[in-house]
Formats: structure tokens, sequence, C-alpha cells
């Protein structure tokens, strides 16, 4: 049987799942047993001599790493399904740097990495399964200890191991042009200045920099800065340092406050009040800790600890609406013992300067207060929780179920989780979803539902109008034997499926999305960059009005006005028809960073206005993955992005020759409809804009560009070891803050 291909990215999570499954001892044997033997995980241990729990726990993370796959199944007495394992059947090739193809000669990528394998994702069964699909439509909370351990034992039973991946949801009005705008509030200096580029205006999400139009807070390898930013002639760093015994990642301000989340290691011979190793709850020797951490900052130079908490599990993401935050964490229970005590997460608080120490951590929730969606089951835990940022005093909201989360989106009122179920034999991928409402840092369970197919970020998702809009793939583009197809689904408050429209751009795959009103924008890619129009006005009817083919793709679409679209990707030009041919492939070379303003007035006809490529092959920009490092104020005909510039030495040879890397900086273009993109210069942390030519293969990394933002006429740019002050208009250097 011939085997099929999968590509993964080096940087993408599954490549440190492969590893770690790979690296343990009992995986191996395991791997080794199921080469010769189908069987389910009671056979494996039975066999191996080795206990259930473990081989649950590695079968988990080689299916997780697409070693394993399921075969088939069985009814257990209990009425159950068991599942049967065997060795996966398809070859993993894991690529150096994000393509959308396969773009090198096969024999550099198996100098990369190449396994035989087949890359089969994991399915969540029902508690009680049957071969019917089951709209899912009921929160519940179990009734005692024991239903909560039995549904953890179905999971485990059934091969529903939680490894669902949630995908963040976009959702806004019209009103989300407005969300790079401009603010006075919170700073006293009176100067207009940006905020954080956020997909739903209202809604901020934590990053490694804000401002209040006066002062600049920062997060830098794990620690706080605070400056004085606005005017130039005070500008200074008042505080930089370790704030507590943990690791900073990003922040939210408030009113003289402000709220980071952080992560913590608790070392495993600490132990907590149940007379259990704190890292005995988890497979490795530190268990990992969400830290939350608010500060009151009314002295900038001596910002003082007020309130402290502690999640176990892994920090996925946040919101603020108001003074609220909503943050959402995984965790993951032991596998050795199911007792109940053990596998709720451990939580702690703590009021002032006190650090919280692991004897501090108790279950976060007692076992009846652990709610579950009807038909979702998972061995992993998640919480959505709520702090206020100016209410030191309010109570700390917290809702923890059975579930897994990577992704999480809020509009103003809801907060929507995706779930996506991956292939399993004959059945489809599927997207189920799940709605909570917000209000005044309460969380309560609304709606569930599902569509077809896997979704790409959270600008697949939106709200508007009391109806929810999403875009999904189904399938791979490089299979073969079956076309992914590209979707759009309308669904009402009960997400009810209410308009479908599906079979977008077969072959291809979805690469970015916008949604603005009654209109959708929906870019595929393979070969050529389709941008798609679609007429969502009829929400039980949700259609094509027009689309655009151009060369290459654009990983983020942003507003420009209500007709006009900023798009940012890479450029692309066909491969070879030879070369197509002998790889039995459709595709096309990458090339350098590409910027493009479409205009979607007339919507049966897009156009591109304005198009230019920054650099050659190689060359990159963290706002094609982040959107958060993307600067653009209508008004001030303003854009900012930082660019990692690849340049092609001499004469190009093929049209896959990667450039070297001879700059890293700030790019910053006036930017209109009359005249498009005008470059008015590069701004650098690096001493001399050859840096990159002397470094070699090994270059500075810490004076990277990473975000930018604007006070008044003054452009601020941050990197891992500077605050740089450049005029607005001239671009001129007038002060550098050096971090220690």
């Amino acid at each position: 049987m011939a085997k099929d291909f999968d590509i993964i990215d080096m940087d993408d999570e599954k490549t440190g799942t492969f590893a770690e499954a790979l690296k343990n001892e009992t995986s191996r044997k395991i791997l080794n047993y199921l080469k010769k033997n189908k069987s389910t995980i009671t056979d494996i241990a039975d066999s191996l001599k080795l206990p259930v729990s473990t081989v649950h726990y590695n079968i988990q993370k080689l299916q997780k790493a697409g070693l394993v796959k399921v075969h088939d199944f069985h009814w257990s007495p209990k009425g159950n399904k068991v599942f049967i394992y065997t060795i996966s059947n398809k070859v993993m090739v894991f690529r150096p740097d994000k393509m959308p193809f396969l773009e090198v000669h096969m024999k550099a990528i198996l100098s990369i990495f190449l396994v035989a394998i087949a890359l089969v994702a994991i399915v969540a069964y029902p508690f009680n399964s049957n071969d019917e699909p089951t709209m899912l439509n009921k929160f519940n909370k179990f009734s005692s200890e024991k239903e909560l351990l039995d549904a953890l034992e179905s999971a485990k039973d059934s091969g529903g191991f939680g490894d669902m991946v949630f995908a963040a949801f976009g959702g806004a009005k019209l009103a989300v042009m407005e969300t790079a705008a401009t603010s006075n509030v919170g700073g006293s200096s009176g100067a207009d200045y940006s905020e954080t580029n956020v997909q739903v205006a209202g809604v901020d999400e934590a990053d490694i920099i804000k401002t209040d139009g006066e002062y600049i807070y920062a997060i830098s390898d794990g620690k706080l800065i605070i400056a004085k930013a606005y005017p130039e002639s005070s500008a200074e760093i008042l505080f930089e340092g370790k704030v507590g015994d943990f690791y900073a990642n990003e922040l939210f301000i408030g009113d003289d406050k402000i709220l980071i989340f952080g992560t913590k290691d608790y070392p495993q011979e600490n132990y907590g009040k149940m007379g259990i190793a704190v890292g005995e709850r988890m497979p490795y020797y530190y268990s990992p800790s969400v830290s939350v951490r608010l500060f009151d900052v009314s002295d900038r130079e001596n910002p003082e600890q007020i309130r402290s908490l502690e999640f176990e599990g892994g920090y996925i993401t946040s919101r603020m609406i108001g003074s609220d935050v909503y943050f959402v964490v995984n965790s993951y229970p032991s596998y050795e013992d199911w007792v109940c005590g053990d596998v709720v997460p451990l939580y702690a608080e703590a009021r002032g300067a006190t650090e919280i120490k692991s004897t501090d951590l108790v279950p976060i929730a007692p076992c009846t207060d652990i709610g579950y969606i009807d038909h979702t089951p998972t061995q992993n835990f998640l919480t959505l929780a709520s702090i206020s940022i100016d209410d030191e005093n309010k109570e700390v909201e917290k809702e923890t179920i059975l579930g897994y989360g990577e992704n999480v989106y809020a509009s103003i009122d809801n907060l929507y989780i995706a779930q996506t179920n991956w292939n399993l034999g004959d059945e489809k991928q599927k997207t189920v979803l799940t709605r909570f409402s917000l209000d005044d840092g309460k969380i309560e369970f609304e709606a569930n539902g599902e569509v077809p197919g896997h979704i790409l970020n959270q600008f697949s998702m939106d709200e508007y109008d009391n109806y929810f809009r999403i875009a999904t793939t189904v399938g791979e583009v490089w299979n073969s034997e079956e076309k992914s197809t590209n979707n759009v689904y309308v669904l009402d408050e009960d997400l009810k499926i209410t308009g479908t429209l599906e079979g977008l751009a077969p072959g291809e795959s979805i690469y970015s999305v916008r949604f603005m009103g009654d209109r959708g924008y929906v870019v595929t890619f393979k070969k050529v960059d389709p941008l798609f129009v679609i007429d969502l006005g009829d929400t039980s009817n949700p259609m094509v009005l027009g689309k655009l083919k151009i060369p290459g793709y654009s990983d983020y679409l942003h507003p420009y006005d209500e007709t006009h679209l900023i798009g940012i990707g890479k450029d692309a030009v066909d491969a070879e028809e030879e070369l197509s041919d002998a790889r039995n492939l459709d595709f096309a070379w990458y090339q350098g960073v590409k910027m493009a303003i479409f205009d979607v007035s007339d919507v049966e006809n897009p156009i591109e206005m304005y198009k230019v490529t920054i650099g050659d092959r190689g060359t990159d920009s963290e706002a094609l993955h982040n959107h958060k490092a993307f600067l653009f104020d209508k008004e001030k005909e303003l854009l900012v992005l930082p660019i990692t510039l690849a340049e092609i030495q001499g004469e190009q040879k093929e049209d896959n020759q990667y450039g070297d890397i001879t700059f890293q900086g700030a790019y910053v273009y006036n930017l209109n409809l009359e005249d498009g993109f005008e470059l008015r210069g590069r701004i650098s942390h690096h001493d001399s804009e050859n840096d990159y030519l002397k470094y070699g293969y090994y270059p500075d990394y810490n004076y990277n560009i990473q975000r930018s933002l604007y006070i008044g006429d003054i452009l601020y740019t941050l990197s891992g070891k500077r605050l740089q002050l450049n005029d607005l208009d001239s671009l001129e250097k007038l002060k550098i803050l050096n971090f220690i």
C-alpha cells in the first residue's frame, strides 16, 4: 500500500510532540509491538507488562504525534467503544520554513527529517457513542465524584483523549475598521496614540507592549519595562526588572494598573496540601502554572503587586472588555490514579505582594462543580476565568469544564470556542462550536453546534447581527485522492446552521479571511490567490458575488475602509511544468513579502489597485503570523511593518532560490488610495544596516524590531534590547532607551 505524505513545519507544535514521543523508551516499545499487532490499550499493557495508565498516556502522545492510529473498535460490556490501535502508514516530512506547498527537492527534505508514519489526529467520542451524529446542545455539571471519574474512564476507553484544537474566532461589525484607531483615554499627555491592532473594536488583546499616551509598558525577556515615553525630551526608563517569581509574557493596562500573564514551574520536591507532589500531577519534572499578576503602577518607578493567581496548566489567550479580563487555561490531569481530588487542576490566590507557594495550591473546584458538554468527552480540563483589572477586590470568576483549547475569541457579549475533530476512518473533519455569554466578568454557557471542516485562525470566525459566520476547509491540499474544499456557514444564536456555501476553490485551502458587515472575504491558495467576495446579507443563502485571481497569497486581510482591503502575504511564481508533472503537484514558489490594496466596491469585479513586493524569497514579517505586529492608521496614512529582508546577491538562477538576510527592522509607508504604497524609510535597532551582512548564520535577534506604535508625532519601535524613538514624519532617530 502506497504511503501518503504529510508536511509539517519545523516550528509547528506537532514537531515537538513528535520528538517527545520518540525519545520515550516506553513509547518506542509500544511502537515496536504495534508493528506486528493491532491491539487495544489493555492488550498492549498485558503483553508488555505495563500499567494500563502508562500505556494509555503513551498511546495519547503517539497518536497526537501521528505515529499510531485507530484501526477499528469493539463495544465493551459497559457499552463503550474500545479502540484497536495500529501503526500509521504515511510519510511525515518536517520542513524548516513555512511553505504553502512542497518547494524543495525531496532529497533536501529527507535530509531534514523523514519518517514513515501516518498522521491521524484524534477524535473525541461521546460518553455513550452511537453511529448517528448528535447536535450538541446541553451543558451539565457532574452530580458526583464517581460520575466525573466514570466520564474520564469512558473517554479513556473510547479513545477520547481530548486532543482538540480550539481555534480563535473573529467577531466584529463594521466597527472592526476602528480597531487601530487613536485614543486619548488613560494618558495625561493629551497626544493621540495608537493601540494594539485587535480584531474586534472594544475587545482588547494582551500583547508585549501597550501605551496610555504618556507611558509605555512592555515585556522583554520575562521582565517588565515601564518608560516615560512622551514627550521625547523627558523619555526614560523608569522601571526594568522581574516583578515576582514568574516569567512575564504579555500584559493589559488599566487606570494606574497593569495585569501580567506569565508562567511558573513548581519543582517536584515541593508538596501540595493533599500530600501529593505537585510535579507528580504531570509526567514531567516540573508542573507548569499560569501566573496572573495585578500591579498598582501609580508610582511608575515602583510597581506594587496587589493580587496574584496561579492556575495549574498552560495559558492559551485572554481578552479585556471594559475592566474585565477573560482568559483560558488548559490543564492536564494525572493518568496514574483516577482519584477525583488528584485529577482536578490546582489553583491558588494571594493578596498583596505575597508569593504563592506550591503548598498553597488546592483543587480549583469540587468535582461536582466541574462542567461538561454532552457528547464531547476528554481527559483534559479547560478553565475559563475572569478578573477585574481595576477592582482588586472583585471576585475572580472561574468555570472549569472537561475540554481543551488553543485559541479563544470574545465579542463584546459572547465568548466562542471552536473544537476541531479531525479525520478518523470515513468520518469527515468537523468543528464543534460552543458559545458562552459574558456579562460583568461572569461566564455562562449558551449554545453548542457544529460545522464540517477545520478553521485557519481567529479571523475565520465572526459574529454579526446575532448570527455567527465561519469559514472552514475540509481535507488537505496535498491529498491527491480527495481534493480539499472550502466552505462558509451562517449559524443562528443556537449555533444551528441557517445558511451554507460549500465547494469554494477545490484543491486549495484557506489562507486568510475577513468579515465586514454583510460581506465576507476569503483568500485561498495553492498556485494563485483567489480573493472571493461573499454576500452574507441573506443569512439563509450566502453566495459568491465575485472573485479575483492573482499570483501569490494574503496571510492577513485588514480593512482600509468599507470597500477596500489591505492584504499582506507572499508573492509567488508558477513552478516549472516539468517539475509539477514530476511531482504530480500543481504549485508555485513563494517569493518576497507582498502587500496589496484590493478595491471591492464593484463586488462582482474586485481589482488589485496597488501592489508592492519587498525583497526576495526568504523575506518575512511577523505581521504575516501575528496581527498585533501590524500598525495602520488611515487618517495619518501610516503603515508600519516589521520586516526581515532577504535579497539575492547577484543573478537569480532559480525560482526557489533564497536570498541572504541583509536587513531587519521596520518599513514605514505612506498609504492612501490615490498613490498606493510609498516607502518613507526604514528603521533598524541594529547599529548598522550592514550588521546582517556581517553576522553570517548567527544574527543577534535581540535587536529585531517586533512592534511599533506612535504617540503624537513620535514613532516608537520595540525590540528585545531597546525602545527607540523616531520622528514620525522625517523618521529621524530621536532617542534610544536601552534595556539592561
